[in-house]
């Protein structure tokens, strides 16, 4: 029950695991690290990540609480934290778009509480498009808790075909024990 509850977190498996709930432009795809026009990573045991298009690309992972081995009685009462992280970067060539949604659901996967940061732009003409985390902790958000719904992606800003949107990798949700 310990460790990220997200699968193929990195690419490692291409888009296996990934629920992939709109695909534009030239679709996701996944490269090796830092790729054209990329920035290094810190973390060198992560080699690839997640790229998107010219039109909206975001993809989603369910993960079903009971299925993983989790109590209901224990996240009823103990409403224990739930920890999300990832990483986003653009390119040096072309601005990008990112966007996250968390998102803690009762059995009848109905949202009890949601992490839905402001979307962000990144324009390499003026910003630090290297690798940025984005984190949140819930806590204390109510007995039901039985699903996580965890969601991203973004595009590019310039409409170029490829792969020159946001870039998303190291993405991370676990539960403390």
């Amino acid at each position: 029950m310990s460790g990220n509850l997200l699968k193929n977190p990195n690419g490692d498996y291409d888009l296996d695991h990934w629920e992939l709930t709109e695909n534009g432009g030239d679709q996701w795809r996944t490269e090796d690290m830092p790729g054209d026009c990329g920035h290094i990573y810190s973390d060198d045991s992560i080699t690839k990540y997640f790229c998107t298009s010219f039109e909206p690309c975001l993809k989603r992972q369910l993960i079903d609480l009971l299925a993983e081995g989790y109590d209901p009685e224990h996240l009823d009462i103990v409403q224990p934290g739930v920890n999300v992280e990832d990483w986003y970067c653009g390119r040096t060539d072309c601005g990008c778009i990112y966007k996250l949604t968390v998102s803690l659901l009762d059995e009848g996967q109905e949202i009890i509480t949601e992490f839905k940061p402001d979307e962000v732009t990144l324009d390499p003409d003026c910003d630090d498009c290297s690798w940025r985390k984005v984190s949140h902790t819930f806590t204390d958000y109510g007995p039901g808790l039985r699903f996580i719904s965890f969601e991203h992606g973004g595009q590019d800003t310039k409409y170029w075909q490829g792969w020159f949107g946001v870039r998303v990798t190291g993405s991370s949700v676990t539960v403390d024990l």
